[in-house]
């Protein structure tokens, strides 16, 4: 099932993408797209009789429809660094001997063509397209691959949006370049793990302006999917809801040689992995805080 959430921000709808492509509501067989659901075997199943039997669902005019990031409620956010050989390469990096792991906080989420903003003063805002994983199934103490894969509700593009300067010469961790406001694009779909039989057979390209900057694919993962979950659950437990994204293969800006071609606004970033769909950014200057939001 290709699932997803629709409307305006903080009001979407659940919707279902058939197998022709047309978009259905699906609000009147479940009210949320949340933890809740995945982990609730019977509302799930109600989601996939509906699904097996599309007709039933109004059709929904994708004209002008905000498309949300496909989970309301998102957990905790577990990212992977340096998890392609060609992207540690890139980046002078030793392979990595253990997972590399950092956090985002589930404030930066967004949906999948919503504006991203550029922290003010920043001149390092870099791209990072990347395979999220839905965890459906509370995942403590794993021990395999196998283990891991059976606790994937599903699969999403995550875009790990992160302003280089802070992530790297600001001191402590990774954390503040990776949690900026709107740092998080998530979907456009929640893709069910059915419909994704090897996740690391999957393509991964992102362009600038037009430009293709990463054509990468899963199969050159370190640490693959199901192997990372079962990692992360060792050292924290993994709820439904929760994401897992999964490192970047080469080509960021940071790679490049000077001048490094580092985000500016107006830039468009679109972002695609096979089975998954595709996601469209106009990056946009972020103005200075004053007091609550965004002046």
């Amino acid at each position: 099932m290709k699932l997803l959430r629709v409307g305006t921000a903080g009001a979407e709808r659940p919707a279902l993408l058939d197998r022709a492509g047309i978009l259905r509501d699906l609000s009147g067989v479940v009210t949320r797209l949340d933890a809740a659901l995945l982990a609730a075997d019977p509302a799930l199943d109600k989601v996939r009789r509906a699904a097996a039997d599309p007709d039933g669902l109004p059709p929904l005019d994708p004209a002008g429809l905000r498309t949300g990031p496909p989970l309301a409620g998102v957990g905790k956010i577990v990212c992977i660094g340096l998890n392609y050989h060609d992207h540690a390469r890139e980046t002078g990096a030793a392979i990595p001997k253990e997972p590399i792991l950092f956090l985002k906080a589930p404030d930066t989420v967004v949906g999948p063509h919503d504006t991203v903003l550029i922290p003010p003063g920043s001149t390092r805002t870099d791209w990072e397209a990347e395979l999220g994983v839905v965890i459906g199934r509370t995942a403590r103490h794993l021990r395999t691959a196998e283990e891991g894969l059976a606790h994937v509700a599903g699969y999403t593009i995550a875009h790990d949006v992160s302003e280089r300067e802070y992530q790297i010469e600001r001191g402590g961790t990774w954390d503040k370049g990776k949690n900026c406001e709107t740092f998080s694009p998530l979907g456009p779909w929640l893709v069910t793990a059915d419909e994704i039989p090897d996740p690391q057979a999957l393509t991964v390209r992102l362009s600038v302006n037009g430009v293709l900057r990463q054509d990468g694919t899963t199969a050159d993962q370190i640490f693959p999917v199901g192997e990372a979950v079962a990692y992360i659950s060792r050292f924290m437990t993994l709820y439904p809801g929760d994401i897992v994204s999964t490192g970047t293969p080469a080509g960021v800006a940071m790679g490049h040689p000077d001048p490094k071609p580092y985000l500016r606004p107006g830039d468009v970033v679109e972002v695609e992995i096979g089975g998954l769909g595709r996601q469209r950014q106009v990056m946009a200057a972020a103005e200075e805080v004053v007091g609550e939001g965004v002046a």
